[in-house]
């Protein structure tokens, strides 16, 4: 863990570059966190050195790019394993995300997208042959996010003599 410590302005320009980073300028960060553009851009540099901004990523909206099944299976796998199974999942072509969870079954969450039920059969198979239980597959029908509100810049109070 890093011993970077975020202030306000920090969390402004993650609460700007997660409602859309793509479309935000800097310009137009520096002024919703009262900065100048270059600051924003020496902030945000400093936010990816560190790992806080680990990348930008498109949002997809899979069944117009003709992936029409997005499908999320619910796994269980074995707890020492977790990690290398995840690894080993993030690997096989139509998984797009995988996500480890803490508890001791249903701990790893696979997130697919397929063209057909033959495509997602192969995806299922081969994530049924690396030692994963598969608990349940749910059809994703949309996926809705958020910036975090905790992010949201706060004009700094200013304490008078």
């Amino acid at each position: 863990m890093s011993n970077f410590s975020l202030d306000n302005i920090d969390h402004g320009i993650l609460y700007a570059l997660q409602r859309d980073a793509r479309n935000t300028t800097t310009a137009e960060i520096a002024e919703e966190v009262e900065v100048s553009a270059s600051t924003v851009r020496n902030r945000i540099e400093k936010l990816e050195q560190v790992g806080i901004i680990e990348g930008y990523y498109p949002k997809i909206d899979y069944e117009l790019a003709n992936f029409p099944l997005h499908v999320l299976f619910v796994c269980n796998a074995n707890p020492m394993e977790r990690e290398k199974l995840a690894a080993a999942a993030i690997e096989v072509q139509g998984v797009i995300d995988v996500r480890e969870m803490l508890t001791s079954t249903r701990n790893l969450y696979i997130e697919t997208v397929a063209t057909d039920t033959r495509n997602l059969t192969t995806i299922t198979n081969k994530l049924a042959s690396m030692e994963l239980e598969v608990l349940s597959s749910e059809i994703i029908t949309s996926h809705h996010v958020r910036p975090w509100a905790e992010f949201e810049f706060q004009t700094p109070d200013f304490i008078s003599d």
